[in-house]
């Protein structure tokens, strides 16, 4: 079972969370249909570290970033997410 550093309530069990995918940048206001289906359905699924997001659903129901390894699942919040 993962640890999952909650920035507001500190570290809780996964199951208290749900993911969100992998967290991209923002779409630029002029981008055309098939540049915003490619960034909401094709992830790039890196080996390595990769930003995510999650959702503290049985806690403080707030969004926050992470990043985790995705071959040793280890988990660190950005200094961002950091309040």
């Amino acid at each position: 079972m993962l640890l999952i550093p909650c920035p507001w309530c500190g570290p809780r069990e996964e199951h208290e969370f749900r993911y969100g995918g992998e967290a991209v940048p923002a779409p630029a206001a002029d981008n055309d249909d098939r540049e915003l289906a490619r960034r909401l359905f094709v992830r790039s699924a890196p080996a390595g570290p990769m930003r995510e997001r999650w959702y503290h659903v049985h806690g403080c129901r707030r969004w926050f970033p992470l990043v985790r390894d995705t071959t040793t699942h280890e988990l660190t919040a950005p200094p961002e997410a950091r309040p």
